[in-house]
């Protein structure tokens, strides 16, 4: 068999032979060697990179047993945690339509505004196992169920819009090179490691995906501050049955905010379930999360003259080519009753779609609807799992579907078959107003392969680099730079390098000399890289700030003697911006205001930390300030959210705390001379961060 990588021909094996097993025997490969993959039975593969497509765009033909084999095993690899996404935390919601989509779709929940129609959202996070933290960097799964009047309809999507693969055959490979490697069992919710970086640096259709996994979208601040994407091109299919091309975006209200690396570190370690907490708390005081549906709507015309396969999950099409139109809103307002029943047992299927909305023969989508019933049936045990409440349609259903394991809803009566010739007591049957397939007409040979356009992997990865500020591009340089960092194969770094040079060769050079290494010529192109598209603002989470500071978390450090006037008049102006305070004390049993009244706090200052917070506040007396300084977790708290350009308030008593801290006040920290200047404060912070520290305090 061909060998498709030639940079491993070179590759020596580290044991002299290689144990393969295959019905019970033991078959020995020579060193050196390289083995011929083969399916399970013992065919030889030619073509382990494509699913078996109808012509090169067409739809994934079921008959390709390889895929099928392939896909089927790693379903069933786990039980009872998720494969992927096994870490999540879900909630109660609706949705409500702000604007009828009857022009363009025929699915009855967009026919009407103002409908609110029930949900379940869950969040997850990709590769970390169950019991992983929360700001892991990872992609963040974002996955909601509408419970419509027509049935089930799943936007399982990300908070990322593309993906790592073009091709759902590539799926498990993808998984297992990210997961732990399987020798050693660890690092588990991490990246850095040979392996993945391994597999990356062999797939150049990664590249984009690299590019956004090593931005500040891994690690966001709160499921409540992140976008969610469907990833994949649909179709909306209207009462005519005309059909338009739509890809789905979720806006949160609140806008965007992601953590620097160091902070998200900390975090962990505070509070692992810091995401899972925030969203409890927030659904628990009554201050709903928001997102806005939004649609990019295109047609053929616009398909047949972009630059790239509108069916490549691995490419975007830019909000300033087709604009967004927000037609919904979706707030979570309960939180679940019990984790297991509902979030643990929540069974989300992108096959499961209402009519007006149908698919495209996007792969990595036509695998994920044939792949998921498998996945379900392993996890939880039978093929009756839609009859589990979480998972149940909330409009009438009528099946002749029976028996298996735990079954609740065996239809009632002699028919359990159709057709049958018993009238009305013969069950449901088949309407004019059900599903139909959009009759989109396929042709060409079948064969293993793509669209000549899925070939271009740097140009949408250069476009979203230089659409990052200098702040965001820093942090995309630095996160390469650990995450190569902890690969111990040297050929690893290199490749990864060579790709990087296709998309900017000063973020190359850059991560090169972090890591100490000559910079490699570039990976040769599949297909010419596109070096003027321009950039995309909205790509930018720093280009977008949410002129707001509500939904965030004021950290205050208190003392015993605290000014009672000043700690007032923030809590006030942080109340009228929508926030959240909380106080941090030397003890939690609480502290005594200047004016002599007790107070109690939230947290103890050594389990507060200021990374738990957006912007903090020093509030301490003179001998406060005293007894701070010989404590390191107050110092730490000074320093740590200095460090991470948050916004800190502080008063004139406090400044030698600071010193302390080897903080050197900057336009990012506002000494408040009286309860006068604490709403400045307060509308200071509605940049979120002081970005312009990050250059000085990287520089100590």
């Amino acid at each position: 068999m061909a060998n498709k990588h030639p940079e491993l021909k070179s590759a020596k094996l580290a044991d002299a032979s290689i144990k393969r097993r295959a019905g019970g025997e033991t078959h020995q490969v020579a060193e050196g060697e390289i083995a011929a993959l083969t399916t399970r039975q013992g065919v030889p593969v030619s073509d382990d990179q494509n699913s078996l497509k109808l012509g090169q765009r067409g739809p994934t033909l079921m008959e390709d047993f390889h895929f099928r084999e392939k896909i089927f095993h790693f379903d069933h690899e786990r039980i009872p945690e998720r494969v992927v996404h096994a870490r999540g935390f879900g909630a109660h919601g609706f949705f409500e339509t702000t604007e009828s989509l009857a022009d363009v779709t025929s699915a009855d929940i967009f026919q009407r505004a103002g409908e609110k129609t029930p949900v379940f959202v869950r969040f997850s996070t990709v590769a970390g196992n169950k019991g992983s933290a929360d700001l892991a960097r990872d992609v963040r799964g974002f996955a909601v169920k509408f419970y419509t009047k027509e049935g089930n309809w799943d936007l399982v999507g990300n908070n990322i819009p593309v993906f790592f693969i073009q091709d759902a055959i590539k799926f498990p490979d993808l998984i297992h090179a990210a997961k732990q490697e399987p020798d050693r069992g660890f690092p588990q919710a991490q990246t850095a490691h040979d392996n993945f970086w391994d597999f990356i640096s062999l797939m150049p259709e990664s590249i984009n995906m690299a590019l956004w996994i090593m931005s500040d979208r891994t690690i966001p601040r709160s499921f409540r501050f992140m976008e969610g994407f469907g990833v994949h091109t649909f179709r909306l299919i209207n009462a005519a049955g005309k059909s338009t091309y739509v890809k789905f975006h979720w806006k949160p209200k609140l806008g965007m905010q992601s953590v620097v690396w160091n902070e998200a570190v900390k975090l962990n370690g505070a509070d692992p379930d810091f995401h899972r907490r925030d969203l409890w708390d927030a659904i628990q005081s009554g201050d709903y999360p928001e997102w806005e549906l939004g649609l990019q709507l295109f047609d053929d015309a616009f398909a047949d003259k972009f630059e790239f396969d509108i069916l490549d999950p691995t490419k975007i099409i830019p909000e300033e080519r087709v604009p967004i139109r927000r037609v919904g809103r979706l707030v979570l307002d309960r939180t679940v009753d019990n984790f297991f029943k509902e979030t643990e047992q929540v069974a989300f299927q992108t096959g499961n779609i209402v009519p007006g909305i149908d698919f495209t023969n996007d792969p990595l989508l036509q695998g994920r609807n044939f792949s998921y019933l498998d996945t379900q049936l392993k996890r939880l045990g039978s093929p009756n799992f839609n009859d589990l409440p979480i998972n149940s349609p909330k409009c009438p259903f009528h099946t002749f579907q029976q028996d298996g394991h735990m079954t609740l809803t065996n239809p009632k009566g002699r028919a359990n078959y159709e057709p049958n010739s018993w009238g009305a007591d013969g069950g449901p049957r088949e309407t004019a107003k059900g599903f139909r397939t959009f009759p989109a007409e396929e042709s060409g040979e079948k064969r293993r392969a793509r669209g000549e356009l899925f070939a271009d992997h740097y140009s949408q990865a250069r476009q979203f680099y230089i659409s990052q500020t200098e702040t965001e591009q820093t942090h995309i340089k630095d996160a390469f730079t650990f995450e190569l960092s902890k690969v111990e194969t040297p050929a690893i770094r290199t490749r990864v390098l060579s790709h990087l040079v296709n998309v900017d060769k000063q973020l190359a050079k850059m991560v090169a000399d972090g890591l100490g290494m000559k910079l490699p010529a570039a990976a040769t192109p599949a297909r010419e890289v596109i070096t003027d598209l321009p950039p995309s603002p909205a790509l930018s989470i720093v280009k977008n700030p949410p002129g707001s500071f509500k939904g965030r978390k004021l950290g205050i450090l208190v003392s015993d003697g605290a000014d009672a006037a000043l700690l007032a008049a923030l809590e006030k102006a942080a109340k009228q911006h929508g926030a959240v305070v909380e106080l941090v004390a030397p003890k939690v049993g609480g502290f005594t205001t200047s004016d002599g009244k007790q107070r109690p706090a939230k947290q103890k200052v050594n389990g507060g930390p200021s990374v738990l917070y957006d912007a903090v506040a020093i509030l301490v007396s003179a001998e406060g300030a005293a007894q701070l300084q010989q404590e390191a977790t107050a110092r730490d708290f000074v320093a740590d959210a200095f460090a991470h350009a948050k916004f800190i308030a502080t008063s004139e008593d406090a400044m030698p705390l600071l010193e302390k801290a080897g903080v050197e006040p900057d336009g990012g920290v506002m000494t408040l001379a009286g309860p006068k200047d604490a709403g400045g404060f307060l509308e200071l912070c509605t940049q979120l961060r002081f970005w312009e520290r990050e250059p000085e305090v990287h520089a100590v």
